[in-house]
């Protein structure tokens, strides 16, 4: 079973939104976690500082360990729960702009669907996504920083 999500999690929660919550709390060391706009599967630890919303993108391993994405050079630290990497950020001076202070909790419950594990290809049913889902790779600029992938051929 999985761990429970802690109740700074708000899931997906807009950037917009995010810094609208911490901004009415407007303490500074409000905190919460969102679902990443940008990165599926990752999220954000975002932190409210002196009317300003820090974000941190938050990491899990394949593993099932959390990590903060960290600046080139300084030693990535490893959390078995999202509770353990908050406690440790609690405290001062841990690179944040600010340590972590006051949660931002959630109102309702969220409903998270646990994972199916992958099924053996033998098992898989053929679908074909929607045309408005199927990923466009002709337009990625050459110049990324990202690794081109192709669509399996059916």
């Amino acid at each position: 079973m999985a761990a429970a999500m802690p109740v700074c999690y708000h899931g997906a929660l807009t950037r917009k939104e995010c810094e609208d919550l911490l901004g009415k709390k407007n303490k500074d060391g409000a905190y919460l976690i969102r679902d990443s706009e940008t990165i599926q599967g990752a999220m954000c630890l975002c932190v409210y500082k002196q009317k300003m919303v820090y974000t941190y993108r938050l990491l899990q391993t394949h593993t099932g360990h959390y990590t903060l994405l960290t600046a080139g050079g300084v030693e990535e630290t490893f959390f078995k729960t999202l509770d353990d990497l908050i406690r440790h950020y609690k405290r001062k001076n841990q690179g944040l702009a600010i340590h972590l202070r006051h949660s931002v909790k959630r109102k309702t419950a969220l409903l998270i669907q646990p994972r199916s594990p992958p099924q053996p290809e033998s098992q898989r049913k053929p679908s074909r996504p929607a045309e408005e889902e199927e990923p466009d790779y002709e337009n990625c600029p050459s110049s990324s920083d990202y690794v081109e992938v192709l669509p399996d051929q059916l």
